[in-house]
């Protein structure tokens, strides 16, 4: 297991595939640990570098005081992969793992080579409704509020799965303090106008059954940046990478042969 000492976290994180291969990065979605990406990267290029993490408060890592901000978020990401000397990576963020590659990009550019933005948006939701979900789960516990967030990441039948009673377990385990400090940097940030400025290749993602973050939204964040393109998977949730892996898999390896064409992969 690895664990790096951040500024005011220590965050596990974990490499697979090739150390010398194209790195690539993923951040994975609010209440969830990085075991989301099982099924895609196993999918992936057996040569690329695949660099994950259990963002503060959630995982592995450990779980200080809230506030947290979406930029801190961030800065513990390029934590990673300034520790692992690593540039121009091709990140892919779910959710708030999407916020945060909005921010690593705007504020690092040179970590960053391309941008895929799944099941995500620049600003999501408002102040009143996080705090809400802030109230409920401090008081209560992830326990409190676990079936109305299965319900709005996956489709009907898919939450008769096992998978998404698996899924469940994880989010319900996530420490209330780190999901509600996620909540809350989520809750104040909007990145429209660092995102518009953005200047690198970007992939969009929606699920057409996503209720957390609607394709629609996604679309329009995606369309921020000059020369993006975004692509719905048909039947799929919020957790495209649980529900529908080898689509979501698929999409990501076109984009990485073709942001990375210099090199094999």
């Amino acid at each position: 297991m690895q664990i790096l000492q951040t500024q005011g976290a220590q965050i596990h994180w974990r490499q697979d595939g090739d150390p010398q291969g194209q790195p690539v990065m993923f951040a994975n979605s609010l209440g969830t640990d990085l075991r989301i990406w099982d099924k895609v990267i196993s999918l992936l290029p057996k040569n690329l570098a695949i660099i994950r993490f259990d963002k503060r408060g959630h995982g592995l890592s450990s779980c200080p005081p809230a506030p947290y901000s979406i930029d801190q978020l961030s800065a513990d990401a390029a934590a990673i992969l300034d520790h692992l000397n690593v540039k121009d990576c091709l990140f892919v963020g779910l959710s708030i793992g999407g916020m945060i590659g909005q921010s690593l990009a705007a504020n690092r550019p040179d970590l960053v080579r391309a941008l895929v933005l799944s099941n995500t948006a620049a600003k999501m939701g408002d102040l009143q409704m996080w705090q809400n979900r802030i109230d409920a789960v401090l008081a209560n516990g992830v326990e409190a509020i676990a079936d109305a967030v299965l319900e709005r990441w996956f489709s009907p039948s898919f939450l008769l799965s096992e998978q998404a009673t698996l899924c469940r377990n994880m989010l319900t385990q996530t420490p209330r303090q780190g999901y509600a400090g996620c909540c809350g940097a989520i809750a104040v940030a909007d990145l429209t106008a660092t995102t518009a400025k953005l200047n690198l290749p970007v992939l969009g993602i929606g699920g057409s059954h996503d209720l957390a973050s609607p394709s629609s939204l996604v679309a329009a964040t995606t369309a921020l940046v000059s020369g993006s393109r975004f692509f719905e998977i048909s039947n799929a949730g919020h957790l495209p990478c649980i529900e529908s892996p080898t689509e979501h898999a698929k999409l990501l390896r076109e984009f990485i042969l073709e942001v990375c064409n210099e090199r094999s992969v």
